[in-house]
């Protein structure tokens, strides 16, 4: 009879012994679970984008907008009398206008470029960007000052190189040229990329709807916060009676967007194609490998089982076999996903690697790895000792 370390110091010699199949094995986890965490984690960072505004513009507890609203950028102008109304509620501590529109701005070199234009309250700059970078948000108040998020200043934004060398980035300054409006460039901004990846632009209100195109409405939003004790949904139920409109909390706004973009947009069903392939095509792979690997050793279970081993201890070996594959794959697979996030950071490419990420990516490899087991434990389950001697 052998022992337990013994049995399990044969199987991992069985399983690396046999370098081709046991490479087959781990591609096809490896495959499978960088496919599976790479496109769940561009998929959530998609995700974020849509409420990117949101998380931004951190300060104010409740949004308030019209019933038709769908997502944060489905603007529905407001009658400014709607502000004076909010402010009368029971329970709201404060509540400023945000302007948000998209606007054509004109470079340097007669380029057009679609803007998110941002208008934050001149006297409090409630909502204002998270991180300045140059500047500072009181800079806001100078004529005609606007301030740029860094990615839109480094890109789409950036004036061209008179010797034909790489974009300069715009900087404090520069002059940008917003519906036939000049706008000074106060500050360099850093914010989240927004679901179109567009340049972002912070002003005051009152600037930001001269530089709109004229409209009857122009409050896109009321931002408000909550006195101190408050629920901040009883103050929502109540803004909603007494207004009319729709109150959120800044998290429900979050996730209205993502739903709106779930249930009307292909994103879904694309992302989840491409997760099924993952581990359909993985567990393809190392299931017939490790089915075909244990085909090939039949001969040395048999030997086993002829020399007293029982059938759990050669199912604990097939486990065990099974347990190194997945942990190998998966930590290699998991690197690789986590390295191309590291290296498109600062591109355009949207990704966001969660914990839940990887305990999803980690439930899929141990499907795939029990798949694969399961099928060679039939095999030797129905193992006559006797193969040895044929």
């Amino acid at each position: 009879m052998y022992s337990g370390h013994a049995m399990w110091f044969v199987a991992l010699k069985m399983l690396v012994g046999d370098k081709a199949r046991y490479l087959g094995i781990v591609l096809g986890v490896v495959f499978a679970s960088l496919l599976i965490t790479q496109q769940m984690s561009i998929f959530t960072g998609i995700m974020f984008r849509t409420f990117s505004t949101v998380t931004d513009t951190g300060y104010p507890e409740i949004w308030v907008m019209d019933k038709k609203v769908q997502y944060i950028d489905d603007v529905k102008p407001l009658q400014d009398t709607k502000l004076y109304t909010v402010r009368g509620v029971e329970g709201v501590d404060w509540a400023m206008p945000f302007y948000k529109g998209l606007l054509k701005a004109r470079l340097a070199d007669g380029r057009f470029q679609t803007v998110n234009l941002f208008g934050l309250d001149d006297a409090t700059l409630v909502g204002g960007p998270p991180t300045m970078v140059e500047g500072r948000l009181e800079d806001l108040r100078r004529a005609e000052g606007v301030i740029v998020d860094e990615n839109g200043a480094r890109g789409r934004l950036a004036k061209p190189d008179p010797a034909g060398g790489p974009p300069i980035p715009l900087r404090v300054g520069d002059v940008l040229e917003l519906n036939d409006h000049r706008a000074v460039v106060v500050g360099i901004c850093r914010v989240g990329r927004t679901f179109q990846s567009q340049p972002v632009i912070y002003t005051t209100y009152s600037r930001a709807v001269s530089f709109a195109p004229r409209e009857r409405k122009l409050l896109s939003f009321i931002v408000a916060g909550v006195k101190p004790h408050l629920d901040v949904e009883d103050v929502c139920k109540r803004i909603e009676e007494q207004t009319g409109l729709v109150a959120l909390p800044a998290n429900e706004f979050k996730w209205k967007s993502v739903f709106y973009y779930l249930k009307y947009t292909g994103i879904p069903i694309n992302f989840g194609t491409a997760v099924l392939l993952g581990f359909l095509v993985g567990t393809a792979i190392a299931g017939q490998t490790f089915y075909n690997f244990t085909l090939d050793n039949l001969k040395q279970f048999g030997a086993l089982k002829a020399m007293g081993a029982s059938t759990w201890t050669l199912l604990g070996m097939i486990l065990l076999q099974a347990l190194v594959v997945g942990v190998v794959g998966y930590g290699i697979g998991v690197g690789i996903a986590s390295t191309f996030g590291i290296l498109s950071k600062n591109s355009e490419l949207a990704f966001r690697l969660q914990w839940q990420i990887l305990l999803v990516s980690a439930a899929a490899v141990v499907v795939i790895c029990a798949l694969s087991a399961l099928l060679a434990i039939r095999k030797v389950v129905k193992l006559e000792p006797a193969i040895v001697f044929k």
